[in-house]
């Protein structure tokens, strides 16, 4: 994300590897230049778990493209994280049709194409064993329920970290979540159950008439939503170990400049975790910005509706932030209305039927940021997309956006999960951050 790869200018590349640990002469290169560009207000874009390196640079190119237009007297910079990540083949890129994420057409197919076992072996180095096993398990389609337990017991292999690897301690959204180390029941329950629910989920939102559930395709949704797991875990231990400790070093070589973070899907997660991350006294993070954030909705809460033991692990995080934690989501992701809690949900939590399709989850225990906004954090405001941008945000704490009046295009199953470029969207990090 050199100058020259972006429509804007000046522009950096901010890259870190799975443990969070960053790319020296990229974060160098930043820390030397942005107080030599004259640079006052700094934007940083994470992009989702999904995106590779050339569909990360043209998302940060498209979601920045707006910005000099709209503030054409601020000394803006821009910088682009880059980490790890993955996109399963059968998946839209961000903005170039339907879906961006989340759960793909049953249509397609339980087969593991040749580009997603390569960049599954990309993101997870050493196991290409177990990727051709799955891959093998996946064409084949072995009957019965011991084959299936058999594939959950390889999809578990290929995402589990040891104990003692630092990105191990990042899978959870809430405290009692993490003294399980954060597993959810997909990886606890029972694997043909789970590939059941996700089979029906599938059938139920392709496009037309619902299809016939294929337990297979929901074996192959289960590998997705395996490596969402992994990938989230990643997108915490990268904000607290890697992009919070680089905002400390920013604010010691640039203490003048102001920072403006925002997250796409699970870089929402990123981003937010950069908040645990940052040193003691930093205060140059003046705005957080989430875009359809893929990480529980509770995550930010002292304590929990249904559970007063428990909170969110980045409670009282935002106050980190010298200035407001601003969380857009839209009613129209389906990724996140659907895909996400059928995979968060933990085993023994309390479910009723919908009929005889999908079970349909009571209440909002596993709801994402993204689909309704910050809950259960007192004083948190909604707003509609139009006062957000007709009215003076709050100077502090969390703001619900409905994004919903732009953010609504995209088929199913993943629905307007990438439809994130529109200036509405600009204009909101410019009026969370008062850059003018």
């Amino acid at each position: 994300m050199a100058d020259a790869a972006l429509g804007v200018t000046p522009c950096w590349e901010l890259a870190f590897d799975a443990d969070g640990d960053a790319d020296g002469g990229l974060r160098d290169r930043l820390l030397r230049e942005v107080v030599e560009r004259g640079v006052k207000d700094l934007v940083v874009l994470a992009h989702d778990w999904n995106d590779d390196r050339e569909t990360a640079t043209g998302l940060c190119d498209r979601f920045f493209a707006p910005f000099p237009g709209l503030a054409p007297n601020a000394r803006l910079g821009y910088a682009g994280v880059r980490w790890p990540s993955m996109r399963f083949a059968d998946e839209a890129v961000p903005g170039r049709g339907r879906g961006a994420a989340g759960m793909a057409d049953a249509s397609s197919g339980p087969a593991l194409d040749k580009a997603t076992r390569a960049a599954l072996s990309a993101v997870l180095p050493g196991r290409a064993t177990l990727i051709d096993q799955l891959a093998r398990m996946l064409d084949q389609q072995p009957e019965g329920e011991a084959a299936l337990e058999e594939y959950g017991r390889l999809v578990r292999l290929l995402v589990e970290l040891p104990p003692e690897a630092p990105g191990a301690a990042f899978a959870s959204d809430t405290l009692l979540e993490a003294g399980a180390r954060g597993e959810p029941r997909m990886f606890l329950g029972n694997t043909a159950r789970t590939c059941r629910e996700f089979a029906q989920a599938l059938a139920q939102d392709a496009p037309g008439p619902p299809g016939v559930p294929r337990v297979w395709d929901g074996a192959r949704e289960l590998l997705r939503q395996a490596t969402y797991f992994a990938m989230k875990r990643r997108a915490g231990a990268v904000g607290e170990r890697g992009l919070g400790r680089l905002l400390g070093r920013l604010a010691q070589a640039a203490p003048g400049v102001r920072v403006h973070l925002v997250g796409h899907g699970s870089g929402g997660r990123l981003v937010s975790f950069a908040l645990r991350g940052l040193p003691r006294g930093v205060r140059t993070v003046k705005s957080v910005t989430l875009l359809q954030a893929a990480f529980s909705h509770y995550a930010f809460a002292a304590r929990l509706p249904h559970d007063v033991r428990d909170g969110g692990v980045l409670h009282g995080r935002q106050d980190r932030v010298d200035g407001p934690l601003v969380c857009c989501f839209s009613r129209f992701d389906t990724a996140l209305g659907t895909g996400y809690p059928l995979a968060s949900r933990t085993a023994g939590d309390d479910r009723e039927a919908g009929g005889p399709g999908l079970p349909r989850l009571l209440g909002p225990r596993w709801g994402a940021l993204g689909h309704d906004g910050v809950q259960a954090v007192p004083g948190t405001r909604t707003l509609t997309l139009a006062d957000a941008l007709g009215t003076a945000l709050p100077a502090s704490g969390c703001v619900n956006v409905d994004a919903s009046a732009v953010v609504r295009r995209g088929g199913p199953p993943a629905g307007a999960h990438g439809d994130i470029f529109h200036r509405e969207l600009a204009r909101v990090v410019l009026a969370a951050g008062r850059i003018r």
